[in-house]
């Protein structure tokens, strides 16, 4: 079976589907990934075939100073963009699935892969890393916010986010117009999806997060989908030296996003009293510090005294995996979702939102997780359930389910 991932996005949402279609490989499929040029060299070094999305998410999500707001015209800027990226991705799809596929498995910002499946007549199957869908249990991840309205607050609220508008709603009209198919809203695609049970798979570990109890059967937290380790990569001396030269550091870094200058992050540890890893600062030493660049962080993190990052859906993850406490500095989008997570878990300090952020803030937060014996062994209790957990089974399933719906 051909199985194409559509993956619009940072290398956040990009990394988890390529370990997942490795594994899928593995057990007999043919995967394609289309995602941005970017990520190419991520997806061919696990085996998997690139198939390009035009545009760069990477300019995309780069937030305003520690502790300001994004301004209304900063916003407005930022929609616009936004929604030029998404009609690239949607072009992009249709191409990608003209050139084979039997399966779509489409990420949570590419609903126009269900028009590019209806009109080649293939399933698609939704695979999300953050939870979208409606609920009681949860506001909706796409405002930023982790904070509860309450059970009815939360459906409502969550309703009326799925119903009205999105980047991705005149690219997903405009992609069923030149496909030939008949006039369908985003939101009204969906709410069918909803009524005939389409399945949705969600790669999270339902020990973080599990499936709420209103919940359509479809819908399935599968658990994570790890992203695979470049056999070939190799640490560099200078950072072997330095993790062997000290008691364990800290981890900061911001993933795609150019949260923190490297003077802020100076600051942060200075004030914590703590050794650092900074990723994102190549070019700084010293001997309480390491600017590094890319690093594999199911390798870095287990070596890590705590990790600090924006509590990205798969940043987090792989903080929890490690086993090490985790403060988180969420942004926008679901990262205040994933941080309150965290802290709901006992595996770290309350977050520090990115709105309020400063070195004071953030150094105590540090202090906080490096002393606290019961944020590591929390941490180190999630990492034993999540070490027991399978993602990939669900999804085979769900595309043999498929298959014999052809």
């Amino acid at each position: 079976m051909r199985v194409l991932m559509v993956t619009p996005g940072t290398r956040g949402d990009v990394a988890p589907m390529a370990g997942l279609g490795s594994r899928l490989q593995s057990a007999g499929f043919d995967v394609a990934i289309a995602a941005n040029a970017a990520h190419a060299p991520l997806i061919t070094a696990v085996g998997c075939e690139h198939r390009e999305l035009p545009g760069d998410m990477g300019s995309l999500v780069n937030p305003a100073a520690p502790g300001k707001r994004a301004s209304a015209t900063d916003l407005f800027r930022y929609m616009r963009e936004l929604g030029e990226y998404m009609e690239l991705a949607a072009t992009g799809t249709a191409a990608a699935a003209e050139r084979g596929a039997d399966v779509i498995l489409a990420n949570s910002v590419a609903p126009y892969a269900y028009d590019v499946a209806e009109a080649l007549g293939i399933p698609a199957i939704g695979a999300h890393l953050q939870p979208i869908e409606p609920s009681s249990a949860y506001p909706p991840v796409a405002l930023g916010t982790a904070r509860s309205l309450g059970p009815v607050g939360n459906k409502l609220l969550g309703s009326l986010v799925s119903a009205g508008r999105a980047p991705y709603d005149l690219p997903s009209a405009r992609i069923r117009q030149a496909l030939g198919l008949a006039k369908k809203s985003r939101a009204g695609s969906e709410r069918l999806r909803r009524k005939t049970n389409r399945p949705v798979l969600h790669g999270f570990s339902p020990t973080v997060f599990p499936a709420p109890l209103d919940w359509r059967s479809g819908l399935v937290v599968t658990g994570y989908w790890w992203p695979e380790t470049d056999p070939a990569w190799r640490p560099s001396t200078e950072l072997l030296e330095f993790l062997a030269d000290g008691p364990p550091p800290v981890f900061i870094g911001f993933g795609s996003s150019e949260a923190m200058d490297a003077e802020f992050m100076l600051d942060t540890i200075r004030r914590a009293g703590v050794r650092a890893v900074l990723q994102g600062a190549e070019g700084i030493t010293g001997p309480d510090v390491l600017g590094i660049g890319a690093v594999p962080h199911e390798w870095l993190f287990p070596q890590m005294a705590a990790v600090v990052h924006h509590a990205g859906a798969g940043t987090t993850a792989a903080g929890l995996r490690a086993g090490v406490p985790t403060v988180s500095v969420p942004i926008y989008t679901d990262q205040p979702f994933w941080a309150a997570r965290i802290t709901s878990l006992g595996a770290g300090p309350q977050p520090v939102p990115y709105k309020h952020l400063t070195t004071e803030r953030l150094a105590t937060a540090i202090k906080q997780a490096t002393t606290t014996p019961a944020y590591a062994a929390k941490a180190r209790q999630v990492a034993a359930a999540l070490a027991t957990e399978d993602g990939t089974a669900p999804v085979v399933s769900a595309l043999h389910d498929a298959a014999r719906r052809m």
